[in-house]
C-alpha cells in the first residue's frame, strides 16, 4: 500500500498520509511523492485548492520524521542519506510555505517534528480533541527544524522558546489558543468538513467556523504569565536558573523537562530563535546546513538510541550540562555548509 495517498476530488487535490506502523513518520520517499503531487496541481487551473490529512488506517497525522533512518545513515554511510532526506523534507517544507492555491491541513491526532512542517505552512490549520501537538527534537539531540526556526518565535510570549527546551505536547484547545491552529473541529466532524470543502473550496474557512465546536478551556493559558517569565532569559543557564528559582509544582516539573533534553540542542535553538531571518527560505537553508552538523554529531546518535531504538529513555548528552556548550561550540554548529553543498527550494519547473 502506498505511503501517501493523493486523489482529486472535484476540484481538490488531497493528500492523505498513510504509513500505519509508523505514525506517518516521513521518508525522503514520502516527502517527494507530496511534492511531485503539489507541484502537479500548483500548474492545474483544474484545482483550487489542496487538503492534507491521514488515511482512516492511522490515527495520527505525523509523527515526525524517521529519525531511525537518518541515525543509520550517520553511522553507516556519514549522513550521506540523512542529508538527502532533509533536503526533500526542507524543499517539501518551502514548497508548502509558498504554495499559491489554499492548502488546509487537518491535524487530527499526533502532530509532531515534520508533523509541524507540514501543518505551519498551512492556509488553515484544524485541530480536534485528539491533536497532540509538540516539537520533541530535544529528546533525540536534533534541533527545531522544518520551519521551526520561523514559526516558534513568532507565537505569543515565550511560548516558541517554552515549546522548543521543554518539548511540550500541547492539545487541540491550546493549539487553538496560541495560534498554531485556526479551527477546532469535534474529530466526528471532519468528514463532513472535507466533503463540503470538496463541492466548495473557496468557502473552506466559512466552512469550518460553521462546523467549528467550542474549544476547553485551554490548560496552557493558565500558565502563560509563568512561561513569559521564567522563558524570559536569553541564555539556558538563565532559563534553568529562573526555574530553579520558582518554588511552584509547575516550575519544578518543567525545570525537570529541559534539564533531561539535549543541552547543545537547547543552546542551538536559542541561537537560532534570537537570529531567526524573516525570509522562510533563508531560514530552510540554515537549517539544512544545521542538520547536517547536528546528525553527524554523537548526540543525536544517543538521543534517538535511547527514545527510539534501545528506548531506555537515558541519553548520555556531551555534554552533559548547559555550561559545557561553549559558544565556539555553536559557532562550528552555525558555520555555513560549503558551497555546492547547500540547500535549495525545488526550483519553479519541478
Amino acid at each position: 500500500m502506498p505511503e501517501v495517498l493523493t486523489s482529486r476530488e472535484g476540484t481538490v487535490g488531497r493528500i492523505s498520509l498513510n504509513r500505519a506502523k509508523a505514525l506517518n513518520s516521513l521518508t525522503q520517499n514520502m516527502c517527494e511523492m507530496m511534492a511531485a503531487a503539489l507541484t502537479e496541481w500548483r500548474d492545474d487551473d483544474g484545482v483550487e485548492a489542496v487538503i492534507i490529512d491521514h488515511s482512516p488506517k492511522v490515527r495520527g497525522f505525523c509523527a515526525g520524521g524517521d529519525v531511525v533512518s537518518v541515525r543509520r545513515s550517520a553511522l553507516e554511510d556519514g549522513g550521506e542519506a540523512g542529508r538527502a532526506f532533509f533536503m526533500a523534507e526542507y524543499r517539501l517544507n518551502h514548497l508548502l510555505f509558498t504554495y499559491p492555491k489554499p492548502v488546509i491541513a487537518f491535524m487530527d491526532g499526533v502532530t509532531m517534528g515534520g508533523g509541524v512542517g507540514l501543518a505551519m505552512p498551512a492556509t488553515l490549520r484544524v485541530a480536534t480533541e485528539n491533536t497532540l501537538f509538540a516539537m520533541p527534537e530535544g529528546a533525540i539531540g536534533l534541533f527545531p527544524d522544518v520551519g521551526a526556526g520561523y514559526y516558534l518565535p513568532r507565537l505569543p510570549g515565550a511560548l516558541g522558546k517554552f515549546l522548543a527546551l521543554t518539548g511540550a505536547q500541547l492539545d487541540g484547545a491550546e493549539c487553538l489558543w496560541a495560534g498554531i491552529a485556526t479551527h477546532y473541529l469535534d474529530s466526528e466532524d471532519l468528514d463532513e468538513a472535507k466533503e463540503m470543502i470538496a463541492a466548495e473550496p473557496a468557502a473552506a474557512d466559512e466552512i469550518l467556523r460553521d462546523l467549528a465546536t467550542p474549544a476547553p478551556k485551554p490548560r496552557l493559558e493558565g500558565n502563560a504569565a509563568a512561561i513569559n517569565r521564567l522563558f524570559a532569559p536569553d541564555t539556558l543557564e538563565g532559563i534553568i536558573a529562573a526555574l530553579e528559582g520558582d518554588d511552584s509544582t509547575w516550575a519544578a516539573k518543567e525545570l525537570k523537562a529541559v534539564t533531561s533534553k539535549c543541552p547543545t540542542t537547547a543552546k542551538v535553538a536559542l541561537r537560532q530563535f534570537a537570529t531567526a531571518p524573516d525570509d522562510f527560505a533563508e531560514e530552510m537553508a540554515r537549517e539544512y546546513a544545521l542538520s547536517a552538523r547536528m546528525i553527524a554529531r554523537s548526540d543525536f546518535a544517543e538521543g534517538v538510541r535511547a527514545v527510539l531504538v534501545d528506548k531506555d529513555g537515558k541519553p548520555r548528552w556531551q555534554p552533559a550540562r548547559a555550561e559545557g556548550v561553549t559558544e565556539d561550540m555553536l559557532d562550528a554548529i552555525f558555520e555555513p555548509l560549503p558551497e555546492g553543498e547547500e540547500w535549495s527550494p525545488l526550483a519553479p519547473s519541478d
